[in-house]
């Protein structure tokens, strides 16, 4: 069987690492690579044989996930957020999709539980991301939102990645400023301009998309939380972008 390395990104992860690390053992490596954290992160993967490897972020999520590939060992490499568990079934797709299939890379579908629920719809009810692929196969590109791009063929896995992100409203608006930092920044290298009807615009269309067209209602309560903090992600990008045009 061919050999596979789990990374995790980490910035004051030790309420989510634990568990994240647990759902890896089967794992040929384990590399952590961590921002600096304030809290017990890298002590507790220590605990877990984990590889550490301390590097600034830089407002720069592809340098780091590219930072990483140098490092790890493994034939194929997944990578995993620290809020992430793989569970049992997918560890063995994993296992048995990584033998003899003629794939660079794989697709992994992610589901997403927020506040005790999980969400079935809006923009998380049909996640799929690249997370699995041969190492030496692509780069990550993109400051923020970053994708990895790997040669063709790719493949997509019928099992789930489970997520547990933004822990309370007051994390996820937190998470959400800082995001919509790096984006605005991002835009506004690549000469991208926001106007007034921009920041009108994009917050009211990213809404409509989750809420009513991707049937974020049928999510109740936490459909509409999560879609009038969505749009509030977009409202901060073209403000920001907004105010950066006149810096």
């Amino acid at each position: 069987m061919q050999s596979i390395t789990a990374v995790i990104l980490t910035k004051n992860e030790e309420k989510n690492i634990s568990n994240c690390l647990k759902s890896l053992s089967w794992c040929d490596e384990i590399i952590v690579i961590d921002d600096n954290s304030r809290d017990k992160t890298v002590e507790i993967a220590r605990k877990y044989k984990a590889q550490i490897f301390i590097n600034p972020l830089g407002n720069d999520f592809s340098k780091q996930r590219n930072f990483a590939l140098t490092k790890a060992k493994g034939i194929w490499v997944l990578f995993i957020d620290a809020d992430e568990i793989v569970p049992d079934a997918l560890a063995y797709e994993i296992q048995n999709a990584i033998g003899p299939e003629n794939f660079n890379g794989f697709y992994v579908k992610r589901v997403d539980s927020m506040w005790g629920k999980q969400l079935m719809y809006g923009e998380t009810g049909n996640m799929k991301l690249l997370r699995l692929a041969k190492k030496g196969s692509g780069l990550w590109e993109g400051k923020i939102h970053e994708a990895w791009k790997i040669r063709e063929p790719v493949g997509i896995l019928n099992n789930s990645l489970h997520h547990f992100p933004h822990s309370s409203l007051e994390k996820f608006l937190k998470e959400i400023n800082f995001y919509t930092d790096i984006r605005a920044g991002e835009l506004k290298e690549t000469n991208v301009k926001a106007s007034f009807w921009d920041i009108l615009s994009y917050p009211s269309g990213k809404f409509m998309v989750n809420y009513v067209f991707k049937r974020g209602f049928m999510d109740g309560i936490h459909g509409l939380v999560f879609a009038i903090i969505m749009s509030f992600h977009s409202f901060l990008v073209r403000g920001k972008l907004w105010i950066l045009q006149y810096d």
